[in-house]
This record gives structure tokens, sequence and C-alpha cells, in this order.
């Protein structure tokens, strides 16, 4: 094999904890173990854009507000963002949040639905809007579409969501009656 042949296999052949490393570098705002898995090109923003840099802190700003009750002063901030940088999915995210405290529920799924759009349905922002749309629907009682979201965001990575989706799951509810039922008859004594 030559040294070019060679080089090129060591280039190619990494390990997960290595693969792991990289994601950590090239995706920073990811927890560790959070792997973005690159199936298809990576879409490149201008994060350093004077605009983009405004809009964050706006976003910030808004997430202490709402966290301080205060949803109008939050909302009046992600109105801004999302006038700044309408092409921003973040902040579709964050806005809807605050429209569902605020009981705007149909509100909420739009952005929701905007954020997914504008992140063309992967990353971290359309995972964290499937997760919003899931709870959303869970809490109006409409648990098939809610399974739907939660399938979607789990397969962007969501643990949580795929807690979800083994929950709603009418069978495993079943077994888990039933598993219920017969602990409850072990500690009686019963058989």
């Amino acid at each position: 094999m030559s040294t070019d042949a060679k080089q090129a296999k060591m280039d190619i052949d990494i390990t997960p904890h290595d693969k792991g490393v990289l994601n950590c570098i090239f995706n920073p705002g990811l927890p560790y173990g959070d792997c973005v898995e690159e199936e298809t090109p990576p879409v490149y923003i201008n994060v350093e854009s004077e605009e983009v840099k405004q809009v964050k802190v706006l976003e910030l700003q808004a997430v202490k507000a709402a966290e301080a009750g205060d949803l109008p002063t939050a909302l009046d901030l992600l109105n801004e963002a999302v006038t700044r940088a309408p092409d921003w999915a973040s902040t579709y995210n964050n806005r809807a949040q605050v429209l569902r405290l605020r009981g705007d529920i149909q509100g909420a799924l739009e952005d929701l639905n905007k954020a997914v759009e504008l992140s063309r349905g992967e990353g971290k922002v359309s995972c964290q809007a499937y997760t919003q749309m899931g709870l959303i629907h869970r809490l109006e009682g409409d648990d098939t579409q809610a399974i739907e979201d939660f399938k979607k965001a789990a397969q962007l990575g969501s643990e949580f969501a795929k807690q979800q989706v083994v929950a709603l799951n009418p069978y495993a509810a079943m077994c888990n009656q039933m598993l219920s039922e017969v602990m409850q008859k072990v500690r009686r004594g019963e058989q």
C-alpha cells in the first residue's frame, strides 16, 4: 500500500469517540453526545453577521423576561427579532413558547411550523419545534398527531421525544398497566 493510500485510509477510519470530539468542535452549541449526523451537505449560516448577533441578544433578553413572568416584554422582544431576521428559525421556536404560555395555541403552532420550514426539517431547531408541537398536540388531546410530531423529533435525536413515543404507544400502555397490576398483587402476597 502506498503512503498516499495509507494516509487516505487513516483519514477515513476514525473512532466514534473521535467523531464525538469533532462533533463538539463543529457543533459547539449541542451538548456532548448529541450528534448531528450529516447525510446531506451542511448548511452554513453566517452566524457572525451583525443582524444575527442582535437577534441572539434579543432572544436571550426575551427568554429572561419570560422566565421572570413578563410575557408581554418577551413577546415584544421576539417580535422585534423576527422583524430583524425573518429567516432565523430559532426565534420562531422561542416565540412559539411565549405564545403557548399566553394561550395562543394557533399562533404557537404557526411559529413552530415556520421554524421547521426555515430549518428544512433538519437539525436542533426542527427537533425542538417538533417536540413542542408534540407537547401542544398532546395537551390538546390529539395523541395521534402528537405521536407523529414526537416521532419526527425522535428521528432528529430527542431522547424526550423517544420516551413520549413509547409512552403514547397503546400496547406499551397496556403492558405497563398489566405489569403494574402484577406488581400490586405481588406486594399484597397474591398469586
